[in-house]
């Protein structure tokens, strides 16, 4: 039988009766809605015993902070698109936005989107990894997708919409590591003879041999260039450039990136995120010569263009003085390699070459990671990335080691 008499608890007590229904019913107070009033949960069961359960667990969760708000609970689509438009893009890179927006809107919002978010579980994340692999994506591709759930589920949780993060749970997918192999000392010296037939052929001396990223050598400008003292300042990236139409009502249909009357929507570049990142690099003296002669085939460019030149200072520039594309820089290094009858690599192999040719040096580790860039934090981590024990050296160490343990005791 229902209960007919229940005991009335203190305010904000939990209360548990047997209701007209036969069922039991539970009521936790959990907090304080928008509009002031208590925010009262129910919870329903068949026995007193499982909705006491059910009591006792919400309260410890109400208690660890583990409880999604009150409200109607949100979609994972509607999350992800209020996450990436209005928390994540005002406070987070250019490209770091546009990473996200692209797992968004490509992967995630199809494969997920329709669960709830609240009821999102670290198998669901699971399958969809395996799906995206299955239907063509590489397991980097599915990787920076799980980790993109993670940081929206993460602001989730810290607001309160949701109890745990699942992709903190779910097994991001397995990366291989990749394997590496820097250019040697003499595979380098080809690539500048090639390069030196290349206008702004300084752009890949700069990359070999201080193992400067692509944006950063694209967003040198003079101003950071002191050839007499010699050193630069690496204080600027080279963002990718993004365009809308300007066709306006007479729409050309193609790309916006192809667009005639195309308008840029991005900064061309901003500041070195990381203390680390903005450094002081000191600089060979053939490298100095080879600036100078850059310098003053830039300064004919200049003279040449007359009224188009655009004066932004850049190191690296157009024949008009504009800012260098990335995608074009990339093509252009692809082409050097085959010029110079060399295997193919990523532009980013060239920052891999610098750091090895400093261990060959045996340039001390503070140094490598100051002219690297590298944080404090994790610079061994990266040294053991990036700098590649050489064949060479294995040689010399073993011909060292030869000489230790057999070499004959001198006799006199």
């Amino acid at each position: 039988m229902a209960e007919k008499n229940r005991t009335r608890q203190p305010n904000g007590a939990s209360s548990i009766y047997q209701g007209k229904d036969g069922k039991w019913h539970g009521r936790v107070t959990v907090g304080v809605r928008d509009d002031g009033k208590p925010d009262r949960r129910h919870i329903e069961r068949k026995t007193k015993a499982e909705v006491t359960k059910a009591v006792r667990e919400m309260e410890r969760a109400r208690d660890d902070k583990k409880l999604r708000k009150p409200g109607q609970s949100w979609t994972f689509q509607a999350w992800l698109e209020h996450w990436v438009e209005n928390i994540a893009k005002p406070y987070v890179s250019e490209n770091t936005y546009d990473g996200y927006e692209v797992d968004v809107r490509v992967h995630l919002v199809p494969g997920l989107g329709a669960h709830k978010l609240d009821r999102l579980e670290p198998e669901h994340l699971e399958r969809f990894y395996r799906r995206m692999q299955a239907s063509g994506s590489s397991a980097g591709t599915a990787h920076h997708a799980h980790r993109t759930i993670r940081v929206a589920l993460g602001e989730a949780v810290r607001r309160g919409h949701v109890a745990t993060n699942a992709a903190e749970i779910a097994k991001a997918p397995r990366l291989e590591e990749e394997d590496i192999e820097p250019y040697t000392i003499e595979e380098v010296q080809r690539l500048l003879v090639e390069a030196a037939k290349l206008r702004n052929s300084a752009r890949w001396v700069v990359a070999l041999a201080l193992g400067l990223r692509q944006g950063e050598a694209l967003g040198l400008h003079w101003e950071d260039v002191d050839l007499d003292a010699g050193y630069a300042r690496i204080r600027k990236n080279r963002l990718r450039p993004k365009y809308a139409h300007g066709c306006g009502d007479n729409p050309c249909g193609r790309k916006a990136g192809y667009c005639p009357k195309r308008e840029q929507t991005r900064r061309e570049h901003k500041s070195t995120k990381s203390r680390a990142g903005r450094r002081t690099i000191g600089l060979p003296d053939p490298l100095i010569k080879i600036l100078r002669l850059h310098q003053e085939a830039q300064e004919r460019e200049r003279i040449a263009a007359g009224e188009d030149w655009e004066s932004k200072g850049y190191v690296f520039a157009s024949p008009v003085g504009g800012p260098l594309s990335p995608n074009t820089d990339l093509h252009v290094w692809k082409r050097l390699l085959r010029d110079a009858g060399l295997r193919d690599g990523r532009l980013h192999d060239a920052r891999h070459t610098a750091a090895t040719v400093l261990l060959i040096l045996g340039v001390p580790d503070v140094v490598i990671d100051s002219i690297m860039g590298w944080e404090l934090g994790g610079a061994a981590r990266m040294r053991a990335r990036y700098m590649h024990v050489t064949g060479t050296m294995l040689r010399k160490v073993a011909q060292q080691v030869g000489d230790a343990l057999w070499e004959l005791p001198k006799t006199n």
